[in-house]
């Protein structure tokens, strides 16, 4: 089964099969003609990689090495197109955590056994609190996990197309993340919960019946997407939670080197394209946290008469250290 963010519409599958389009457009003889043709055919770029993105993944699974027949690299898209894709990017979905709580609790009210809604309402909590790739999470094992020092160690990855762990995306994403901070410790507790009674080492933390890794394909159709539509939510897959999670951590003033460690991303460019466009809400409570702060240094300016020294402290101006003046 294909993922949602990969799945033909009707008259795309027919194209595929007929290797015609059902509504074939009149030949372009330059850009300006190929342009408007896509714009009243209605495939955007995205469009054309989505549909290239899912015939890889069904070529693959016909093919003996399990590898795509070709390759979206020489894929020439209009600056202008690579424009607007990018401004469309800014606005991913990106679910924060109060969502993902929202969406674990409501997991628990699906009709399934109670193993599977405390399997996935875990996953869903992890995914928000940790900012692991969906890749990662389903490759993680019990001697990963660190409950002592609160980090989760990340040296594997499986694969969506082969569904086989093997090695991780890059360099960058072999990591230790440290989930210290009130979210990561609540998700670890839930975790703990999750994983009681006797485990093996070795064994997978988020695993099928047959203790082998969990499809995406799965994860969306039967527990996520489901969810969403009864709350109202976007539809989004799980990378939504390491977006939201990257937003978080960069938001609360993140060192932007540790940030990128933690997000296991292999440059700055990359995590600042994780931010996206930042809410309104949002916005407005780092303009509140700014008036407060300037009012608690205006409070704490000292107040100096006569010749004497005043020893203050001036931390919050962004100075470390204590300095003396003469007044």
């Amino acid at each position: 089964m294909l993922s949602a963010a990969n799945t033909f519409e009707i008259s795309e599958i027919q194209e595929v099969r007929n290797h015609e389009p059902v509504n074939k457009a009149p030949e372009c003889n330059n850009v300006t003609s190929h342009r408007q043709t896509c714009h009243r055919y209605q495939r955007t770029w995205v469009t054309i990689k989505n549909i290239l993105r899912t015939m890889q993944r069904v070529l693959s699974c016909s093919s003996k090495d399990k590898k795509p027949p070709f390759s979206q690299e020489g894929l020439a898209i209009p600056e202008r197109d690579k424009l607007q894709m990018k401004i469309e990017s800014r606005g991913a979905v990106s679910f924060v955590w109060a969502q993902a709580k929202q969406i674990a609790r409501e997991v628990y009210k699906l009709d399934v056994d109670d193993v599977l809604k405390e399997r996935y309402a875990t996953l869903f909590i992890l995914a928000a609190a940790s900012g692991l790739r969906c890749a990662e999470l389903f490759a993680l094992r019990i001697n990963d996990l660190d409950f002592k020092a609160r980090t989760i160690r990340v040296d594997e990855s499986a694969d969506q197309r082969t569904y086989v762990i093997g090695p991780c995306k890059n360099v960058a994403a072999y990591r230790t993340v440290l989930l210290a901070d009130t979210e990561g410790r609540e998700a670890l507790l839930m975790l703990k919960r999750f994983l009681k009674g006797p485990q093996t080492q070795t064994s997978l933390v988020f695993r099928s019946k047959r203790g082998t890794a969990l499809r995406e394909t799965s994860v969306l159709h039967r527990f996520l997407h489901p969810v969403l539509r009864t709350l109202g939510l976007p539809q989004a897959g799980m990378h939504a939670f390491r977006h939201g999670c990257n937003r978080r951590w960069e938001l609360s003033g993140m060192n932007p080197a540790v940030l990128r460690q933690q997000m296991g991303h292999s440059s700055a460019v990359m995590t600042a394209r994780y931010t996206g466009e930042i809410p309104l809400d949002k916005v407005q409570e780092a303009f509140s946290k700014m008036e407060l702060e300037n009012m608690e240094v205006i409070g704490k300016r000292p107040h100096c008469t006569g010749s004497r020294l005043v020893v203050y402290n001036q931390q919050t101006r962004g100075m470390s250290g204590r300095r003396t003046m003469a007044v």
